[in-house]
């Protein structure tokens, strides 16, 4: 089957509709598949409509169609058996992100209403226990959250919900709040228009199937794993793979062998850092002019990452280092680069299969996407995908959506082939204490293939000139300071030779901790928040205000005789 005759079978269907037919069709089909004490636990398409349905029994028994129900875990097979049971039951979803902070969390609770939290295992359980407590919650998994109830307790307990809803498409079907870059999150409103919009459509484009594989490991909070994995994985009958724990990651990667894998810049450089760790980049240069040598090393990584059946390789959700992008591509694997957000249901740009990767690009707008720049250099966004508003919030929504445009508050351009470049946050550009202008995300792409560092953040506002905030990788941690020093000395005058005088980064501060959704210097979504590393790093930027080369942050931000130590150091 084609994937436009894939498009014309499912083209207008809710989920619902979808799950109703297979269902009936191919009951015995495998959907599902979690990882549990090292062995595969299959869930069909039967046992997962017959879960969802003693969900939505118990749910119906408790709470009125239009309630909200709110869902916090990692991934695993019950978030999309429970997922699929609230839209049976007629109620509204709203995912919490596993690594959000109490106070966020209860923030989203608070403001959507929800009545019920449905828990499951995670890193942060102090947090969750905190507003697990404020409301009644069931556990998804075995976990060390107390919750008032167990989910296989409520699905044994429940009667079946018999009935086969369709919702009007207008109807609300679920709230996903934003990762809250710089503020509170704001509740996004979708309604059954937008799934029915988008996934069909998708197919149209990646063409997947029923023998096709997929792992599922981002947070299904956020729209991108759950349009690209739950929803598409829905519509195509692919069948979908958890991850046992962060332990067995990779060991459950190479077993699953995806064909498509979705994977975020973070931890593509992570996967970097791997190889480099085991054959280091002087190796690998050499190998790779060999030619019989280049095939080995391009097997081994694949091999190596489980990923050597993947077909389709994707990346999103934040920006990604054009250096990046070219490692993997001399490793054999072509990296997609996607963009889209929440508020048009990540429906907007993407290399489709079939079309070369072209590095620093998002690729063109989706079938029935229109994408244009504004006068101001914003990129703007119509087509069926496009929110409600925000929940609650209608100046918001007014200020987000104008003349039927969705304004991502993103710069960028089109080039002659149609393609879309993005240049960074609008909001994020700053001026210099000289007048000038800097678009921070444009500075951090001259340092995408450096090995020493993991993380990095330019800033400046109202400094004379940029100034730098890295975190070092795993091997440069384990590396003599003075070497470190030196190279990054290298590299940083490598890279100011290239810039005007305007944008020359001044520092490198090195920060003694990695940047984490739990210490709130990134979001869920692993963006950085760059309002909080700049406040947070005042002090540090104040004491070397006059300082430039690299920076090492001592433990004691407020220790003058540690900041003079290494102030002379770095002279």
């Amino acid at each position: 089957m084609t994937p436009e005759e894939r498009y014309e079978k499912v083209k207008g269907l809710q989920p619902l509709e979808l799950l109703y037919r297979r269902e009936d069709e191919e009951p015995e089909t495998v959907f599902l598949r979690q990882m549990q004490r090292r062995q595969w636990r299959d869930y069909t398409w039967r046992e997962v409509m017959d879960r969802a349905r003693r969900i939505a029994g118990c749910l119906r028994s408790r709470f009125e169609p239009g309630d909200r129900i709110a869902i916090h875990g990692k991934n695993c097979a019950d978030w999309i058996i429970v997922d699929v049971g609230i839209m049976l039951a007629g109620m509204v979803s709203v995912p919490l992100y596993p690594g959000q902070s109490a106070s966020s969390m209860s923030y989203v609770l608070k403001h959507s209403e929800s009545k019920l939290l449905f828990c499951g295992a995670t890193d942060n359980n102090a947090a969750l226990q905190e507003v697990a407590d404020t409301l009644p919650s069931v556990a998804i998994q075995r976990c060390e959250i107390h919750c008032a109830e167990e989910l296989e307790a409520v699905i044994a307990t429940s009667e079946r919900y018999e009935e086969r809803p369709v919702f009007d498409a207008d109807d609300l079907f679920t709230i996903m709040y934003t990762s809250g870059t710089t503020g509170n999150p704001k509740g996004v409103m979708h309604s059954w228009s937008s799934v029915s919009f988008v996934v069909p459509n998708m197919i149209r484009g990646y063409g997947f199937n029923e023998s096709d594989r997929v792992l599922s490991y981002l947070p299904l909070a956020h729209a991108a794993e759950r349009i690209l994995v739950e929803f598409h994985c829905l519509y195509s009958g692919t069948p979908v793979h958890f991850p046992e724990s962060l332990d067995t990651f990779l060991e459950d990667l190479q077993r699953t062998k995806p064909t498509m894998f979705f994977s975020v810049p973070r931890l593509w450089t992570k996967f970097k850092e791997g190889i480099d760790e085991k054959i280091p980049p002087a190796l690998q240069n050499v190998l790779l002019r060999i030619p019989g040598l280049s095939t080995w090393l391009k097997n081994k990584v694949r091999t190596g990452l489980g990923l050597d059946q993947a077909r389709m390789l994707v990346t999103g959700a934040s920006p990604i280092s054009i250096e990046l992008l070219r490692w993997y591509e001399r490793m054999g694997m072509q990296i997609a680069d996607g963009y889209g957000m929440t508020e048009n249901f990540i429906y907007g740009c993407f290399v489709m299969p079939g079309e070369d990767p072209v590095p620093g690009t998002v690729g063109k707008p989706y079938h029935g996407c229109e994408v244009k720049i504004s006068g101001e250099g914003e990129i703007l966004f119509k087509s069926g995908a496009l929110m409600k508003g925000y929940y609650l919030e209608p100046e918001k929504t007014a200020e987000a959506i104008r003349d039927g445009y969705y304004h991502t508050g993103d710069s960028g351009f089109i080039d002659e082939r149609g393609l879309l470049h993005i240049t960074g946050r609008i909001s994020e550009t700053f001026k210099t204490s000289k007048g000038k202008f800097i678009q921070p995300s444009l500075l951090e792409g001259h340092f995408g293939n450096e090995t020493l560092l993991a993380q990095l953040c330019i800033l400046g506002h109202g400094m004379d000139q940029p100034v730098m905030l890295v975190t070092l990788s795993e091997s440069a941690e384990k590396l003599p300071r003075t070497e470190v020093n030196e190279q990054l000395r290298r590299v940083l005058e490598s890279v100011n030779e290239r810039l005007p005088q305007h944008e020359r980064i001044r520092t490198i501060f090195i920060c003694k901790e990695e940047w984490t959704p739990l210490n709130e210097f990134l979001t869920p979504t692993l963006k950085i928040k760059r309002k909080v590393l700049e406040s947070h790093y005042q002090p540090l930027f104040k004491q070397y205000a006059d300082a430039s080369g690299i920076i090492w942050e001592p433990r004691d931000i407020a220790s003058t005789e540690k900041l003079q130590a290494d102030l002379q150091a770095a002279d």
